[in-house]
Parts: C-alpha cells; structure tokens; sequence
C-alpha cells in the first residue's frame, strides 16, 4: 500500500490543474526532507515535474523548486543534465523577458552545471530572442542575460545571478576557460569582461559567483599576459579594489599603484563576503605563477594592500591566503637577487583549533570535497524571500 505522501507524489501528473497545483505546493518541503519519495519507478516523478515547468506561474515556481532541491541527488543530477529536450525548454524559457520564473531557471541551470555533460551548452545553437540582441549560441544569451539582469532592464521578475555560478562551473573545463577568453565576432568583447565589472556588484551571489568564474579561467596560464595588459582584460583593478578598505597607504606607495586604486573615496568598504576576499586573493596566487606575473604584482605595491587585508580582516582563510601570496612576493628571482623591496613576511598567531590549508595551489571553484560537486543552490521553503540561499557541499 502507498503511503499518502507517495500518494501525493503522484497527483503531480493529475489532469486537473488545481489539484496539480495543491500537491506540488505541499510536496515542496519534502524535496529536502524527504527527497527520496521522488526517485521511485524509474524517477517518474522527476519526469512529471519536468513537463510542470511549463505549467502555470505558481505550479511552475513550485516544481522547478522541488528539482532544484532534487538535482542534489547524483540520479536525478544526470537524468536531468542528460535531457537535451529539458535543456531546450528551459533555455527557451529563460530568454522569454516575460518569464516570471527565470531566477529559478538560472538556480537549476547553476546546479545542473555540476554534470560535466552541460558543458555541452558552450557549443548549443538556437535562435535567439529578439530582444537580447544576441547571437544564436546560447552561452553568449546566457551570459548577455546576466549582463542585462544587473539592473534587471531585461525581465523585471529576474536578475540572473545565479548563471554566475553556471559561468564558474563551465570555466572548469579547457573548452569553458577557452570561450571566455575569445573574442567574440557578434559584439567583438571577450566574454570574461563582461563579468569582471560584476566584482563590487551590491548582489552577494552574483559577486561570490563572478569571482570563482574568474578564479577558475585564470588557471589558463597562458592567457595570464592579457589578464594583465591594460588594453585587453586588464583584470587588477577588478581584484584588488574588492580586498581594500578605507586604510591610508604611504604616498610611495600609492603613486605606483594602478590608478583605479588611487584616491579612493573616505568612505570605501571592502567586500563584507570573506568568501569572496580569498577567491580574489588566491587569484591573485594564480596570477604569480609566471615571473611576468610576479613582476607586475610588485611594481604596482600589491604588497601593502595584501598586509592591511591580512591585518583587518579577521578570517583565518582570508589570511592564510595573504601570507602565501606575500610568501611568492618575497622570494628571489633566479638572477635577480632579492626582490623583496621591503617586504616582511604576514604572520600571526592562529586560534587554537583552527585548521590550515597545507596547499599553497589554489584549488578551481567547485572541486572541493564530495567529488567536485562545489556550491549548490537550494530553495527555502520556510521563507519565499529567503530562497537564494546557497549550501555548501
């Protein structure tokens, strides 16, 4: 005999729309609680809430909820990824300036982006809307949605932040880090610029997102020369900035500082994410892996705004990042001899119980512990205000 909860499992697929309606609102909280009731007969469930997203707003909004909290699940992960159809619609959708659920379309495309076989969106063609005035691959009407979503001039119900995450995901593919660092023939702009000027954006998904997808292409070592050219990705402002505060440097130093840096506002607040201040450093730590690199983080004194970071901001993480870059900084150059120029090594005294990271490689954004499952979006259910919420795995 059924349970009545698996008995509401199955008024998802009923003829009637109210019923629909009744039982995916209530079946919402049992996708986090009780996932599995999903992922009986061969995940028909999961096949009943796929046709709901193009069902009415509310009962769309509920099941793309529900699969958003499912896609956390290895099983229903790829069953979803693996459905070229799937994609197709939510793809339409999403581009549709009058879709009211594109938020939560973004929130399911950045966790489906876990499966490897989605990097296969980067080379996906498809018509686009007229009103993005884009180009007919849908990586590029992704990443202009999200462009346009900033200010949400494009759908008033959606800001896109979360495709941030989607970007980070695909970056951590050679093909990803590739797109993002080719210019494009329809608007002639690299793709990565347009998510560098996100760096300092009010939205704390939308910048932890945009530094991780950053993060992830600068391990193309190759490419490292343009981050750092002025007349081409010019990256340094767009990390730095971030990291500094209201702290007052020598005049030396601040007259070989880029000028971006220079004459900051009484008033400026560093990131208030530690999340965010260690993705840029250990940027940063990537940037030092060729002596170009090394030199260019020298001349423009990077060293006195890693020591007031490591100085002001009291995250352990945050810190051990500092000390490693000022570390690089400070070591000799072959032929050179010293080339600390006064620098000191960061030190302090850890708090007992505290973990370090033995690593001093900064790891891509999503290959952590769990397999390089990285972040996952999650809906709340106990506040539908409070649904961008992320769960680290």
């Amino acid at each position: 005999m059924p349970t009545e909860l698996e008995e509401l499992v199955e008024f998802v697929s009923h003829g009637n729309t109210e019923v629909r309606k009744i039982a995916v609102e209530h079946l919402v909280p049992y996708s986090i609680s009780n996932p599995l009731v999903f992922q009986t007969n061969q995940l028909q469930p999961v096949t009943d809430l796929k046709l709901l997203v193009r069902d009415y707003k509310e009962i769309a909004k509920n099941a793309l909820t529900i699969l958003i909290n499912l896609s956390s699940s290895r099983d229903v992960l790829q069953f979803l990824a693996t459905d070229k159809d799937f994609m197709k619609t939510l793809l339409t959708r999403i581009g549709n300036p009058a879709e009211p659920n594109a938020n939560e379309i973004s929130m399911l495309l950045a966790n489906l982006a876990k499966h490897d076989e989605l990097k296969d969106i980067l080379h996906l063609e498809r018509p686009a809307p007229n009103e993005l005035n884009s180009n007919n691959r849908a990586i590029d009407q992704l990443l202009d949605l999200f462009v346009k979503g900033a200010d949400e001039t494009y759908n008033k119900e959606a800001n896109f932040d979360y495709l941030s995450y989607l970007f980070a995901d695909l970056a951590k593919h050679p093909e990803g880090r590739k797109y993002f660092l080719t210019k494009q023939e329809y608007d002639g702009v690299v793709p990565l610029s347009k998510l560098i000027v996100f760096t300092e954006h009010k939205s704390d998904i939308r910048r932890k997102g945009v530094a991780s997808a950053i993060k992830n292409v600068a391990f193309e070592i190759d490419a490292h020369p343009r981050f750092l050219d002025e007349n081409e990705i010019n990256i340094l402002p767009y990390l730095l900035l971030p990291i500094m505060g209201k702290e007052e440097y020598d005049d030396e130093d601040s007259l070989d500082m880029l000028a971006d840096l220079q004459l900051l506002p009484p008033d400026k607040q560093r990131d208030s994410d530690t999340d965010v201040i260690q993705t840029h450093i250990e940027t940063l730590m990537l940037l030092t892996m060729t002596r170009g690199g090394r030199d260019v983080l020298r001349s423009i004194k990077t060293y006195p705004i890693i020591r007031e970071c490591h100085m002001h901001v009291e995250d352990d993480g945050v810190r051990e990042a500092c000390e490693r870059l000022v570390q690089v900084l400070m070591r000799d150059e072959e032929g050179d001899g010293n080339v600390d120029e006064g620098m000191k090594a960061l030190v302090r005294k850890p708090r007992a119980g505290t973990r370090t990271n033995p690593s001093s490689v900064p790891k891509p954004f999503g290959a952590g512990g769990g397999g390089g499952t990285g972040s996952w979006a999650t809906q709340q259910v106990e506040d539908e205000s409070d649904d961008d919420k992320i769960i680290e795995m």
